[in-house]
């Protein structure tokens, strides 16, 4: 499913939940894996504000993108955020979305 570059070079961003280890099952407690590293994936809120308005975006990082002690209210710069949209059936009901990844996110602006 192809992805969409997101131009976060204008807005300010900044960490509105700290990171924490994604899960490909709850149940099982198994981290998701990035395919081409083989790092474990961490998500973090953001909160991406530009032109007078705030997003809170939930965005996927390979910890080996995240520095240490990332805690709310940093200012963070995020390398290589892109978008790609999805779509599944649970329970036989439809459910879509967006899915935000980026490769890392640095302190400071």
């Amino acid at each position: 499913m192809p992805s969409f570059k997101v131009d976060t070079s204008t807005a300010v961003v900044f960490v509105a939940t700290a990171p924490t280890p994604k899960l490909v099952s709850k149940q099982t407690g198994e981290r998701a894996i990035d395919r081409e590293t083989g790092a474990g994936l961490s998500t973090v809120g953001l909160l991406i504000s530009d032109d007078g308005e705030g997003t809170l975006c939930q965005v996927t990082v390979p910890e080996t993108g995240l520095p240490q002690g990332l805690t709310p209210g940093t200012v963070v710069s995020v390398i290589g955020l892109r978008a790609r949209d999805w779509e599944n059936s649970s329970n036989g009901q439809m459910r879509h979305g967006i899915a935000f990844r980026a490769v890392a996110l640095t302190v400071g602006v």
